[in-house]
């Protein structure tokens, strides 16, 4: 008798609603629409929400072709549910597990190029129309390099186990039902996938023709290194907080934490501490 009560379906979300957004741009003659999708879109995944966000592109194209399209892979920032994903299961669950051993790849891009790669699309929406950009980290990673990551700044010492993805499934089936859960059947999939764009950096350059697709790049915008800003958001999740590693009036609490006190602040972004 056990039931789930969600206020709305991917379908609503990812379909229903931009479809209408479109209609109505359409129907009122407004200039210019943006609609921000993924690049996980695909109709052939087994994540309905990839799915749903595929169907909604197209829906949108459909409704409102002169629509420019952003597609950004997995956002990392302050608050995200991506990095901040390692480190608020490290302290919920007894194991973080890895689906199918984390062998997935994805290429996370800092949310603030992506509001800045759509800023410059408002500031001139004409030449943009009809468009479709792709926003992208420098480089790719495994989900088990981006446990390896977060645990090196936060240094949380979960057990991190491989899960085949039948078992991840089975356990999601139940944790779905958690307030804000943080593990569900439909990310399992997602996660089981790799989440990068279809082509590297110099395929997309070396593109001719109207209907070229776009990255930041084209906008003048370069990646930032997810190294260069993660500690500023992911430290908090320290025991003791990082003014507990400083050597001087904090040695002794240092000490007795089992730390060397040493903080190794010549590479501040490389977030070992």
């Amino acid at each position: 008798f056990l039931t789930y009560n969600t206020n709305f379906t991917f379908e609503q979300c990812n379909v229903d609603v931009p479809r209408t957004l479109a209609e109505l741009c359409t129907e009122l003659q407004v200039d210019n629409m943006i609609h921000v999708s993924s690049l996980a879109a695909n109709p052939d995944s087994k994540s309905e929400w990839a799915r749903t966000k595929y169907a909604g592109e197209m829906a949108v194209r459909e409704a409102y072709p002169w629509a420019t399209v952003v597609r950004p892979a997995q956002l990392f920032g302050p608050e995200d549910k991506f990095l901040n994903w390692f480190a608020n299961v490290a302290g919920r669950y007894p194991v973080v597990p890895l689906i199918d051993g984390g062998h997935a790849l994805t290429q996370p891009v800092y949310m603030a190029d992506v509001a800045h790669t759509i800023a410059r699309i408002v500031d001139e929406p004409d030449k943009y129309e009809g468009k479709t950009v792709d926003c992208f980290g420098e480089k790719d990673y495994s989900y088990r390099e981006l446990a390896q990551f977060v645990y090196d700044i936060t240094g949380q010492e979960p057990v991190v186990a491989d899960v085949p993805k039948s078992v991840a499934e089975s356990a999601a089936r139940v944790l779905q039902y958690q307030g804000q859960p943080s593990f569900t059947p439909d990310l399992v999939n997602l996660w089981s996938e790799d989440y990068v764009p279809p082509m590297t950096q110099e395929e997309y350059d070396a593109q001719v023709g109207s209907d070229k697709i776009l990255t930041m790049k084209d906008f003048g915008i370069a990646a930032t290194p997810m190294e260069k800003v993660a500690f500023n958001f992911l430290h908090r999740f320290r025991s003791g907080g990082h003014f507990q590693l400083v050597e001087g009036y904090q040695g002794a609490v240092s000490a007795q934490s089992g730390h060397s006190g040493k903080l190794f602040a010549d590479d501040p972004g490389s977030g070992r501490l």
